[in-house]
């Protein structure tokens, strides 16, 4: 594994008390080199108090607090833009309620020495989804008709456990996504697609929220149904 490489591993948090602590003891202690980069829509429950805490004793940790809830995508947009402001090599992306095994970052790493791009599927090969009930059909079923209705080859669109090698993505920009909320996560695929960059799937196990309460709204489903109409109406006709 490249040792060399600047990595920043990025979540975006919202009333994530619970999980934080853990969730930046495991990367540290699966990419120890590895700096973190943790964006805060000032959570009520104070998620932000103790990033400060961890901070004192952290030189590798860094915190954006913003001062109202301003979504996911524009989060994901700004942590983007500080990997290639201050110059890393990798930005890996991942959720903050412990969904996401920190375990599984160093197979990123890896991946990327030959992928400008990796996503952490539950729906190919060796990947698992431990979801229950109609959210797991729900996102089966979901992630299927995205990559029917898209025509991109990839099983998984809508986890955020990504990889970019930002240095090697010239002409790629996550500001070019327009869809937003958790639509984000889908129209990232597009725009790399649009780019002609290779979509590179290693599997994930994608663990059930133990702590805390799901941020997703009802209304999502269906704004991700009408953006993926809409982009690949888009993607039809702009060839």
């Amino acid at each position: 594994m490249s040792n060399d490489k600047r990595i920043l591993v990025f979540s975006a948090t919202y009333n994530e008390i619970e999980n934080i602590r853990e969730l930046i003891s495991g990367i540290q202690k699966n990419l120890p080199n590895s700096s973190i980069l943790i964006i805060d829509d000032n959570s009520p429950d104070k998620t932000q108090e103790v990033l400060k805490e961890l901070k004192k004793n952290n030189k590798n940790l860094f915190l954006i607090e913003r001062e109202k809830k301003l979504g996911l995508d524009t989060a994901h947009k700004a942590a983007f833009k500080y990997a290639i402001e201050n110059n890393f090599d990798y930005l890996i992306t991942m959720d903050a309620d412990l969904s996401h095994d920190p375990k599984e970052l160093p197979e990123f790493v890896k991946n990327l020495e030959n992928s400008p791009f990796v996503i952490g599927s539950r729906y190919i090969n060796g990947g698992k989804c431990l979801m229950k009930g109609t959210r797991l059909i729900m996102s089966k079923i979901g992630n299927q008709i995205i990559k029917i209705v898209s025509g991109i080859k990839s099983s998984e669109f809508t986890t955020s456990f990504r990889g970019f090698d930002v240095k090697n993505l010239k002409d790629f920009n996550l500001n070019n996504v327009k869809s937003r909320g958790y639509s984000f996560m889908m129209g990232t695929l597009f725009e790399l697609e649009r780019n002609h960059i290779k979509i590179k799937e290693i599997p994930i196990t994608f663990y059930d929220r133990k702590k805390g309460v799901s941020k997703i709204p009802k209304v999502e489903i269906f704004r991700t149904l009408k953006n993926l109409f809409f982009l690949s109406f888009n993607k039809r006709f702009s060839k």
